[in-house]
C-alpha cells in the first residue's frame, strides 16, 4: 500500500473515531441530561384526551409547584383526590375566580373567556357538562380534565375545603411530550397567555431529544464510515499496484 493510500485509510478510521465519540457525547449526555430534567410517567385515565390518553407514556419535567402556570398540564398527588398520581390541566392559580359557562359555554377565568381548543367539546359546545364557579385560595391550583366529560376534577371537589384545589406543593412535574405509542410536544396553550404571569416556558425536551437523535445518527454513521473508507483505501492501493504491475511488464516487453 502507497503512502497516500495508507494516509487516506488512517484519516478516515481517525474521521470515523471523531464521529463515534460525538455522537456518544450528545447520545449518552442527552439521556443524561433527560434523566435530571425529566421523569416518565404512564397516563391512568382517558380524562386529559384528546391531549393524552390512557397508556400513553410521557415525559415530565421535574419542577417546583411555584414554577407552575395557568394552562399547564401537571402530574400531582393529593390525599383528597386518591392520595395516586394524576394528569390534569392547571386552569386557574390563587386569587383566581374560575367560572363556566359563560354565553358561548366557555371557561372564563377572572371575568376573561378563555379559548380552549383541547378540549373535547360537550353537546352546545360547552366545556363542562354543570355550571360551577369557584374562587382559588392563595398557593393552590384549580385544574380539569381536557376530557370533562369523563374527568373527575376540582368540579367534583368543589365542596371541599379549598373549593376543588389542591397546593402548589403537590405538584411534582409538568408533562411536555408524549414519548409512546405517538410521540409529539405539548405546547403552551394560547388561551392563557393574557392573563397576569402568562403562561410557562416550555421545557428542555426538544433539544434534550434532539441531542439522543443526533447522537444515535453520528454513532451509526461514523461506525460504517471507518469500515467503508478502509475498504475504499485497499481498493485504490490495489489498483495502484495493478497499475505499477502492468507498466512493469510493457517495459520488459519493450526490451
Amino acid at each position: 500500500m502507497g503512502p497516500g493510500n495508507g494516509g487516506r485509510g488512517r484519516l478516515g478510521s481517525v474521521l470515523s473515531g471523531l464521529v463515534v465519540a460525538v455522537g456518544c457525547v450528545l447520545f449518552l449526555g442527552g439521556f443524561g441530561w433527560g434523566a435530571v430534567e425529566y421523569r416518565p410517567y404512564t397516563v391512568p385515565t382517558d380524562s386529559m384526551s384528546p391531549t393524552v390518553k390512557a397508556g400513553d407514556r410521557v415525559l415530565a419535567q421535574r419542577i417546583s409547584g411555584d414554577a407552575v402556570r395557568r394552562g399547564d398540564v401537571v402530574v400531582f398527588t393529593d390525599r383528597q383526590w386518591g392520595d395516586m398520581p394524576m394528569v390534569k390541566r392547571v386552569v386557574g392559580i390563587g386569587g383566581d375566580k374560575v367560572a363556566c359557562c359563560d354565553t358561548g359555554g366557555r371557561l372564563t377565568v377572572n371575568g376573561e373567556a378563555i379559548a380552549e381548543p383541547y378540549v373535547g367539546k360537550l353537546p352546545g359546545g360547552r366545556v363542562s357538562g354543570g355550571d360551577f364557579d369557584a374562587t382559588v385560595p392563595a398557593g393552590q391550583l384549580f385544574l380539569l380534565g381536557d376530557q370533562r366529560n369523563v374527568s373527575l376534577d376540582s368540579r367534583v371537589h368543589l365542596e371541599d375545603p379549598g373549593q376543588g384545589s389542591v397546593p402548589r406543593s403537590a405538584v411534582d412535574a409538568r408533562v411536555d411530550a408524549v414519548i409512546w405509542p405517538s410521540p409529539g410536544f405539548l405546547g403552551r396553550p394560547a388561551g392563557f397567555a393574557a392573563l397576569p404571569g402568562g403562561v410557562s416556558v416550555a421545557g428542555p425536551v426538544r433539544p434534550l431529544v434532539g441531542a439522543v437523535v443526533l447522537g444515535a445518527v453520528l454513532i451509526m454513521v461514523g461506525a460504517a464510515y471507518g469500515p467503508l473508507a478502509q475498504r475504499r483505501a485497499k481498493r485504490r492501493a490495489a489498483r495502484a499496484r495493478s497499475g505499477r504491475s502492468g507498466e512493469g511488464v510493457s517495459a520488459r516487453a519493450g526490451n
